[in-house]
């Protein structure tokens, strides 16, 4: 089959039209406050509106992404971080809108933290002088452009400069938090407060069980921070005079984030809306900010381009090869002939298809129903068969058996099945004992050429991965290899009378993913072959 030009892929993209909320929208984040205005971030753009959240305007519409807006003193100008070279660096505009301004211009991320007191300044963290991807340090760009100055400060994430810029309230790492909720271990997010005159650090207490504090903001000599330290992220405050600290909210359904202070007030996003904190009353008001937007992932368009194709199948004959592009299942000719949609279902996401060794059914997985389920569609009359998959929500890699009447696949739980078309009985085959890293592992190995055993490995208690094989007829699975070493691929021979597989004796530190022992590892492997009957003798 000759290679498909995805460029004629250009089919009609109909999203659902799920109505704007247009006088209390959500997913606004990263808010910052001034005297008078706020901005935020929105579908990726910068945005300000009034102090009470009336008369949001767009500031910035870009095809990258913009992050991090905080207001300089005076409330004259936003920096903020953004994509519009292609690099993520940072930016400066007024506050009234205007052409941005480009301040830096490494090859790494730059990332807006503050403004010094006098507004002269932009506060950034980046890993442009870092030796390890882990860390980033603080840097300062004045606003009219020039070189950037570190500051001396070894590692920092989350920064915050004090009213009269002597202290520095910071994060020294990444926020490991963001993998883990409740997180406990040695990366624990804690503030520290960096002295610029003494270069003495102090930290802000934690309770003896943990906890991760972030984002500290100053405010009338007190840092402000977010903390999990009895459950969901709240407010706190921290008084480094009386080294008190004080819960602010109590909130026990959704996390704080976004914390942002200036001047006399502070800002955070919580539950997708944002919320204005008053220091003197201690309480807090959510505000209604109504966006109505032309958002461009919303609209129906054209698309096209290989980016769209994801998975791919070849027709028995080779005369036709089936896609899954974006979302719908398409089928593209070799050579002479339309492309067909079999789907057309805008709002509905397909995936994974299928084609049948007989020719006349496609297979794929969709949420039509509004979870996904096995769909096996009739080619010549268009109907389609609807499976549940009785597995744990996502599914992918159905592969049919050589008389298509039966289909094995896996579900996000690392568990394998087999299931029969005709009955829509669905049977639980094997399941991993242990976990690795990503959405789906491809258990599968391959259908026996009379449609009567399946070929698999699982991941056992060793990190290895040991092969099976499954009879249907006795509804029982059979060990292939010893699990002393690692296997994949295990592969039908079409006569019936062997099994090949790839093999590695020496994969121990390198199949151990969770830790850092196999990093200088690398594992050989080498082709076995399995007779599948005790007389025959092994051609090897």
């Amino acid at each position: 089959m000759r290679k498909v030009n995805a460029s004629i892929l250009s089919l009609l993209v109909s999203l659902v039209a799920l109505s704007q909320h247009t006088t209390n929208t959500r997913l606004m984040h990263s808010p910052t406050v001034s005297a008078n205005k706020i901005a935020f971030i929105y579908a990726e753009d910068l945005w300000t509106a009034n102090k009470d959240g009336s008369d949001p305007r767009r500031l910035t519409i870009d095809e990258g992404v913009e992050s991090n807006p905080v207001f300089s003193p005076d409330g004259s100008m936003i920096a903020f971080s953004a994509q519009y070279d292609g690099n993520t660096d940072v930016f400066i505009v007024p506050t009234e809108g205007g052409v941005p301004k480009r301040l830096t211009w490494h090859p790494s991320w730059d990332l807006v933290r503050d403004f010094t007191p006098d507004g002269q300044k932009v506060l950034f963290n980046s890993r442009r002088s870092n030796h390890t991807g882990r860390h980033a340090k603080l840097y300062t760009v004045a606003t009219d452009g020039g070189q950037p100055e570190e500051l001396p400060i070894p590692t920092s994430y989350s920064a915050t400069l004090s009213g009269d810029g002597q202290f520095v309230a910071y994060n020294p790492l990444y926020p490991a938090f963001t993998q883990w909720k409740n997180y406990r271990g040695g990366t624990q997010s804690r503030v520290w407060i960096f002295d610029n005159s003494t270069s003495e650090v102090d930290e802000i207490s934690k309770p003896s069980t943990g906890s991760n504090d972030a984002d500290p903001q100053w405010l009338a000599g007190k840092v402000y921070f977010r903390s999990d330290r009895n459950g969901e992220f709240n407010l706190y405050a921290y008084d480094p005079t009386s080294r008190e600290i004080e819960q602010l909210t109590t909130y026990d359904d959704f996390p704080i984030l976004s914390l942002s202070a200036n001047g006399n007030d502070l800002i955070y996003e919580q539950a997708g809306y944002l919320h204005l904190f008053d220091p003197a009353t201690k309480q807090s008001r959510q505000l209604a900010i109504g966006i109505a937007a032309d958002l461009l992932e919303r609209r129906s368009r054209f698309v096209s381009g290989s980016r769209y194709i994801r998975g791919s199948a070849i027709s028995p004959s080779g005369a036709r090869a089936v896609f899954d592009f974006r979302g719908d299942i398409v089928t593209v000719p070799a050579k002479k002939g339309d492309v067909k949609n079999l789907t057309a279902s805008p709002g509905v996401h397909e995936q994974d298809p299928n084609w049948s060794p007989d020719g006349k059914h496609v297979a794929y997985f969709s949420d039509e129903g509004g979870e996904y389920a096995l769909h096996v569609k009739t080619l010549s009359n268009g109907s389609t068969k609807t499976i549940a998959p009785g597995g744990t929500g996502f599914y992918a890699y159905p592969r049919w058996s050589p008389d298509s009447e039966k289909m094995a696949f896996v579900d996000n739980g690392r568990n394998l099945y087999v299931v029969s078309v005709s009955t829509s009985t669905v049977t639980k085959i094997a399941t991993d004992a242990l976990y690795v890293p990503g959405a789906f592992r491809y258990m599968f190995g391959s259908w026996s050429h009379d449609s009567e055993w399946v070929s698999y490995t699982v991941i056992t208690e060793t990190n290895f991965a040991q092969a099976f094989a499954f009879s249907l007829s006795q509804g029982q699975s059979f060990a292939l290899s010893d699990g002393l070493s690692n296997v994949s691929e295990p592969i039908f021979d079409p006569s019936g009378k062997y099994l090949y597989m790839l093999a590695s004796t020496d994969a121990g530190p390198v199949v151990n993913w969770f830790d850092q022992s196999n990093q200088d590892m690398r594992m050989t492997q080498s082709i076995y072959l399995i007779t599948l009957q005790k007389e025959l003798i092994s051609p090897l």
